[in-house]
This record gives structure tokens, sequence and C-alpha cells, in this order.
């Protein structure tokens, strides 16, 4: 049927088949051109805000740190010690017992006395204070450190490389060996400390073993049945081959917190270990943080630290 012509037919300019074509181009590339925009704008954005991320990372004044009201709660002395920040509870306990310790100007040598916020507390004449703001800092500890907060050779102390990380005094949980690198948390919260390094917890680590030889299947074997060392026998949870195609690359799971335990299995099998880095300490990783570089935890890290069931 024909179309019905109007009489305003003759307004109507007909457009050809070439020029419909012509104009959806044009509309295909504009849309084309405003996407591209859209998404340039939006990649634009995530680059300033990792920038402005990455910039607050590095800027210990911007990190968050976990507030702990003061307590006026009676707690332990050796504990009040260790809340101050001066070391873990175990050794404010040894420090009260050696008789270093005055409360109200009273020599006290029991580590379970009681004291609060209120009370003066002085460990060899200074006087301490429960910290106010608990700092929990994840460092990539390089070779030729020393995990003490002081030395008397001079030596270049893990502490050397958080100075910048926070106003508290902090001091390292656990150890590694001047030649060991790899993951340490230093902290001032003393209860953490205590909890993390008691080997009741059985707190998991993980080590990168570099040895001087391929380790032998009967040495494997024997690794994981356990070995007997000076002080008493030795065993690992996990043993494995880093790489299947170099057998001088170990993985290391262990619990064991005695003095370099790992070291000593490998050296009583008469292999020397060229390279020992923890790559895992009580569930937190290396990831992001570069040898020598530190980090602060979150408060979710802290959470599961407070909160880790034993073996975990």
């Amino acid at each position: 049927m024909k179309k019905k012509s109007t009489q305003f037919d003759k307004f109507t300019k007909k457009k050809s088949n070439a020029a419909i074509k012509e104009q959806f181009r044009q509309e295909k590339r504009k849309f084309k051109k405003e996407r591209e925009e859209y998404f340039d704008k939006k990649k634009a954005e995530a680059r300033v805000q990792r920038s402005a991320t990455s910039r607050q990372q590095s800027d210990p004044a911007t990190q968050p740190q976990i507030a702990r009201p003061q307590t006026s709660d009676l707690m332990p002395l050796n504990k009040f010690i260790a809340h101050a920040g001066i070391c873990g509870r175990r050794e404010a306990a040894e420090i009260v017992k050696k008789g270093l310790v005055k409360v109200n100007g009273g020599l006290v040598t029991e580590p379970g006395h009681k004291v609060s916020a209120k009370d003066e507390v002085k460990v060899n004449g200074k006087k301490v204070f429960p910290a106010k703001n608990l700092v929990y800092i994840l460092l990539n500890k390089p070779k030729d450190y020393i995990t003490t907060t002081d030395d008397p050779q001079n030596r270049k102390t893990v502490l050397d490389l958080v100075q910048r990380a926070t106003k508290e005094r902090v001091y390292p949980v656990g150890r590694l060996d001047r030649n060991t690198s790899g993951l340490l948390l230093l902290t001032n919260d003393g209860e953490l400390a205590q909890k993390l390094s008691h080997p009741s917890n059985e707190i998991k680590k993980v080590y990168h073993v570099t040895l001087n030889k391929q380790l032998d299947r009967k040495d494997f074997d024997q690794i994981l049945k356990g070995v007997v060392l000076e002080d008493g026998p030795a065993s690992v949870d996990v043993l494995a081959y880093a790489d299947i195609k170099d057998k001088t690359q170990i993985g290391v799971e262990i619990h064991s917190g005695r003095n370099r335990i790992v070291r000593r299995i490998f050296e009583h099998l008469r292999y020397d270990v060229k390279n020992l880095d923890r790559v895992i300490f009580a569930g937190l990783t290396k990831k992001n943080i570069e040898r020598g570089k530190w980090r602060f935890l979150t408060e979710r890290e802290v959470r599961d630290l407070k909160h880790f069931s034993k073996g975990k």
C-alpha cells in the first residue's frame, strides 16, 4: 500500500543510504571516543589513588596506630613493665627478680605484685608508663643486623631500620640470627609479645634454606623423622624441596623457638647453610615488603594475632 503523502512532505529531505551509514559511523566514533575518555579518566584517578596510598605508606606519621586506653585496673608488675614497652613479660619478670624495680619508692622483687597506672614504677631508676599507643611493625630484616635493643659493640640493630616508624619504644618479638634474614615483628605490646614467644602456643614459622650441596633423600627422611642435637631431639613440621630441579633449596616449617634450631638441624647432618630466610611468621608474610623495609600491621592482622588458635 502506497504511503499517503501529506502537505508537509515537500519540506522533508530524504537521506540516502550513504548518508545514513555515515551518520551511524559518526555516532559510533563519538561513542567510542566518549568511552575511551571515560576509562582514561578512571585510570588516571586510580593512578592518583595508588600514588597517594604509596606516599601514605612511606610516611609513618600517616600510618594508623591502634590506640589503647591507659588502664587504671590493677595488673601484675611484670605485665605493667611489658606494657610500658621495656621488654616482654618474661624478661620483665627477670628484671623484677633481680631487684631493679621500685614501686612508689620501695623495692619490689615479686613479678606478680599488683600495681595500677596511678603507681610510680621505676626500672633502673627511670620512671616508666604503660603505653597509650600500641604499635605493630613488620620488618623484612636483612643480614648483618642483630635483634637486640642495645649492643655494647655498636653493631647495627633492627631498631636502626625502624627508628622513623614511631616515637614509641618497640622491641623485637623473638630472635633472628645476625646472618638470618626475613620477617621480624616489633611491638610495644608486651602481652602479645609474650603470647607469640611462648613455646606452648606453637607459633608456625616457615624458612627458605639454601644449602651448600643437594639434600639427599636419606637425610631428607632423617630430618622428618627427627635428629638428636646437644640440647635434645629436634624435628620439623613440614619439609619440602623449594625447587624440584635444585635440591639445595629447601622449605622448612617449624614451630620450635629454640636457638638456631634450623641451622643446627642441617649442620648436624654435615650441611652448611648458605642462606636462611624466614618467609612466614604467625601467618604474616613478606608480601610487598622489600628487604630492609617495614610496614605497620593492619587492624585485622592484629586481631588475628591476638585471637589465633594454637599452632595456627
